[in-house]
């Protein structure tokens, strides 16, 4: 499946494919830095995609190539991400020492003992973590595993749009990569406990990261797509101009007060609520910073919101903010659409390593 990098890093876009857009960042390396060489937001068409699953992938292979257009790039490979929720982790132990086809032969006529499908029907990938502490003479093995339906509907959607899928990847392993730059950013270290809500369009994802790692990963149905539909039910505008007026303003006199208040205090509740569920369900009883992602982070009012709620230090991620930035990326674009853009940065950092 590629999760897991065992070759020489190949460049690569980082294509975050949600519900609600085609997100694209190319990234260059310069020192211990990035530059964002390429980057383009293109909306994706209502119902292709519907709870991080494709049921179109021709419209959505469609989104891509226009996406690839407007950004200029000249890639023409490609790192994606499946949902946390679509795949399987587990941390086996094995034979020390074995090459990676003698370990990959061991595990396909074991797998059954560690995946609960038919092995034919799920793509797998796994990485040596290192020596077993309790069984010294073994090594421990991270197994991953997705349906292929999960992965073969990502893959085509790419082949689409003229586009190789060099890597398909695991969502919280993507954010993992960009929350690590939002750390040094920050002056945080890995003994911090942060968790990172991603606030998109229909979903919002709440991950938890501790000592490099994600620890934890809860989505749940809520998003931005509550706060357009209360704009078209009482304005009378389309999903369209809602979402373009709350983009560009022009909505009318008392919008912030009756509508987008009790939105941000809803959002707030529900990051609450998603953390005393993570504390009530692990060990953990807090966390030590905060992070708001996705499209809906910037909504007006919420960064202090959810400070005061949760008396936690909280901040808008933007893994790009102190990045380089090529002379034909939008600058304007980059700072508007930086904190939706985590996934598909971490996955453009798979060119790296």
């Amino acid at each position: 499946m590629g999760i897991f990098n065992k070759n020489k890093p190949q460049a690569v876009l980082g294509i975050d494919i949600s519900s609600s857009a085609v997100k694209l960042v190319e990234l260059s390396k310069h020192g211990k830095g990035y530059k964002v060489e390429h980057m383009a937001v293109v909306p994706m068409p209502p119902n292709v995609v519907v709870e991080k699953a494709i049921r179109d992938e021709a419209a959505v292979g469609e989104t891509i190539a226009r996406a690839v257009e407007k950004s200029g790039t000249k890639l023409k490979y490609a790192a994606v991400a499946v949902a946390g929720s679509a795949v399987i982790t587990k941390i086996i132990e094995m034979e020390g020492g074995l090459a990676d086809e003698q370990l990959e032969a061991l595990i396909s006529v074991e797998a059954d003992q560690y995946i609960p499908y038919p092995i034919e029907e799920v793509a797998m990938d796994f990485t040596v973590i290192g020596p077993s502490e309790s069984h010294p003479d073994m090594d421990q093995v991270l197994l991953a595993a997705c349906r292929n339906e999960n992965v073969e509907s990502r893959v085509d959607a790419l082949d689409v749009a003229d586009i190789v899928a060099k890597v398909v990847d695991v969502e919280a392993y993507a954010l993992q990569r960009a929350v690590s730059l939002l750390e040094q950013q920050l002056g945080l270290d890995s003994s911090q406990v942060v968790a990172v809500f991603d606030i998109g369009a229909s979903m919002t994802t709440l991950t938890v990261f501790h000592e490099g790692e994600a620890k934890y990963t809860r989505e749940q149905l809520f998003g931005g797509k509550q706060l357009i539909e209360e704009i078209q039910h009482r304005y009378g505008l389309s999903a369209q101009e809602s979402m373009m007026a709350v983009n560009q303003g022009g909505l009318p006199e008392g919008y912030e007060d009756e509508v987008l208040a009790p939105f941000v205090d809803s959002v707030s509740q529900q990051i609450t609520r998603a953390l005393q569920f993570f504390f009530s369900s692990t060990s953990y009883n807090d966390v030590d910073y905060i992070f708001l992602a996705g499209g809906v982070a910037t909504a007006d009012g919420l960064e202090e919101r959810v400070r005061d709620s949760s008396g936690v230090d909280v901040s808008i991620a933007n893994p790009l903010k102190e990045m380089g930035v090529a002379s034909k990326v939008d600058a304007g674009a980059l700072a508007q659409y930086g904190p939706a853009l985590l996934v598909a940065c971490g996955l453009a950092m798979r060119s790296f390593g």
